[in-house]
């Protein structure tokens, strides 16, 4: 049986990110999922793949979207989250400046409202302009949202960085973009 990474990796997203239920799996408070556990009801849903697919979907994926317990039992999404998860990260110190990449159809409304999670936990940004553009490529014509990491953590703002190097924090408003 051949698996396509491309579209395992896709599939993990959704259920370790939205919809464990589908497949009858129930994610642990922080995200973690069993993977024999995952790959049983995965499976038996008619997704079909082995441990080692999995495992080698989470090696070769760029974007470390896939995070293993420290015993490589477990697996979870390291963000983007919809369903409730605390991923237990501790706050940390952010780099001054973050970006954010949307499609430029969104914009106005975003200076307007500043940057809100929509269905996820909690906002996504990047450390770096180059992946910013990648992310806002994906939702149509990109336009970059520069963060002023500094000045919201100065008045009490929290940033986590998950497994994968994305930062994350509940909400930007507006005043804290450009």
């Amino acid at each position: 049986m051949s698996v396509d990474p491309i579209q395992l990796s896709k599939f993990l997203s959704f259920v370790l990110r939205h919809k464990p239920d589908e497949i009858g799996l129930t994610l642990r408070p922080e995200g973690w999922a069993n993977i024999d556990e995952l790959v049983e009801k995965a499976n038996a849903a008619g997704t079909r793949f082995k441990h080692a697919d999995l495992l080698g979907v989470v090696a070769g994926s760029d974007k470390k979207r896939f995070s293993l317990s420290a015993d490589g039992l477990s697996i979870r999404a390291a963000q983007g989250h919809s369903v409730s998860v605390e991923l237990g990260l501790p706050p940390q110190e952010p780099p001054s400046i973050l970006y954010h990449g949307t499609a430029t159809r969104f914009a106005d409304a975003i200076r307007t409202e500043g940057l809100k999670p929509q269905a996820r936990q909690q906002v996504h940004l990047s450390s770096d302009e180059a992946t910013a553009q990648r992310v806002g490529q994906r939702h149509g014509k990109p336009h970059i949202f520069k963060v002023d990491a500094s000045g919201m953590q100065a008045k009490g703002f929290k940033f986590f960085r998950a497994d994968n190097g994305v930062w994350l924090t509940d909400h930007v408003p507006p005043e804290f973009l450009t």
